[in-house]
């Protein structure tokens, strides 16, 4: 593996940046992760616009969501076993034409049931970008405090996706056209993606099983299980918040400045997550995963509070601080879980968790919303947010006890 020099001035993303073709491949797959925070909101913004129903455009964005989740871990798979170029060049062309679908249907004004086909066919095929950059992080990088630095700067990518696509989606939708912003959804995919399938310098190796070797799967590894179940209910906090911050801003007369607020949440979260990234930590990854999800659902309980668009900007600003250092750390208890022969796979299943859950709380705060306003909305956030802090708290020694063996056994 190459090696990153370092010296105790050096600034550690830099450092990590410095390794050969690690800025071209990073680069590369944030433009292509950029849909992921474009395709739900603007969905529901389509949706919602051309038929007057967020129950519908929740119900559009959860087919789209869950496509995506239930089958991302499986194209993990695939690339583990075949390489990324092979697996991600045809599941783009695919994506690429079911997200066209989808605009041209909903324009057409199709029934719901023909949205959902071409929701499912584009999500189904998009895969997990961020799965695929830190594999090849793992693979280009020796030193955990290193591989440390490189997960919090694509965590902090992430949530740079999230400040960037809701204003551009929200920009686009309300000023040009309902299904302007899955357009450019659709532009980025096949941009990025491309960009990023053609760096195969970089690209990880795939690993031939054994014939008559058995694996367990991935989800079923000790430990995998409870944090599979705190992100799914993250995502459901994610998913609840998007919907019902739309709904919120429709309500103040200002649905245009839904996406800026979201952006918010996204910023305090990417300043936390560049701040944690920097530092090394001593303490037990476990006790950090606990206080993450404790702060979250202490935040997201604050946003019932909020009476205008700019106090909710400001607790969320707050309440996103908790989220990229969770969400690293998350990723950190999977790499020290799993074998380097399943690590795409595993870390494919944070994304698919965070998205099955944002599907789930999409769908269920769409319709919360519809009946009661967006409060009703925002209490299924609250509620996820301490189902996933009592979670973390019950199981934090089990988490610590695997993630400690598996280090043990040199995994």
């Amino acid at each position: 593996m190459p090696k990153t020099a370092t010296s105790p001035r050096s600034n550690p993303y830099a450092t990590v940046l410095r390794t050969p073709g690690a800025l071209k491949f990073s680069a590369a797959g944030a433009l292509a992760r950029l849909p992921m925070s474009m395709v739900g909101i603007g969905a529901v913004l389509m949706v919602q616009g051309l038929y007057d129903s967020y129950a519908m455009a929740g119900r559009v964005a959860a087919v789209l969501g869950l496509a995506q989740a239930f089958l991302a871990p499986q194209i993990a798979r695939w690339v583990d076993r075949r390489g990324q170029r092979t697996v991600l060049l045809p599941t783009l062309a695919v994506s690429v034409v079911g997200l066209g679908g989808l605009i041209t249907a909903a324009v057409l004004g199709a029934p719901e049931w023909v949205l959902w086909l071409f929701a499912a066919v584009a999500g189904g095929s998009q895969g997990s970008y961020g799965s695929m950059v830190r594999a090849r992080w793992n693979h280009a990088l020796d030193d955990p405090r290193h591989l440390h630095t490189a997960y919090s700067l694509e965590s902090s990518i992430d949530e740079l996706v999230y400040i960037v696509g809701p204003v551009l989606a929200t920009t686009l939708a309300t000023a040009v056209a309902a299904p302007s912003a899955l357009v450019l959804a659709g532009v980025a995919t096949l941009v990025g993606g491309l960009l990023f399938v053609v760096q195969r310098a970089t690209e990880p190796p795939f690993v031939v099983p054994d014939a008559g070797a058995r694996h367990r799967p991935v989800v079923l590894v000790p430990g995998m299980p409870v944090v599979v179940l705190v992100f799914v209910a993250m995502g459901v906090i994610f998913g609840s918040t998007e919907v019902s911050t739309v709904a919120f801003a429709e309500e103040q007369g200002s649905k245009g400045l839904s996406g800026v607020v979201l952006a918010v949440f996204a910023l305090g979260s990417l300043l936390s997550g560049l701040t944690y990234g920097a530092r090394h930590f001593t303490s037990p990854a476990s006790r950090r995963f606990v206080t993450g999800m404790a702060a979250l659902g202490l935040g997201v309980s604050l946003f019932l509070l909020a009476q205008s668009l700019w106090a909710l900007a400001a607790v969320m600003f707050v309440a996103g601080f908790a989220i990229a250092p969770t969400i690293i750390t998350g990723n950190g208890l999977v790499h020290d879980m799993v074998g380097k022969h399943q690590l795409t796979e595993a870390l494919a299943w944070v994304a698919t968790s965070i998205g099955i859950g944002t599907s789930i709380g999409a769908s269920i705060a769409g319709a919360r919303v519809d009946a009661a306003g967006a409060d009703a909305g925002f209490l299924v956030a609250v509620v996820a947010g301490w189902f996933a802090a009592l979670l973390t708290v019950a199981a934090s020694r089990t988490l610590r006890r695997q993630s400690a063996a598996a280090r043990a056994g040199g995994r």
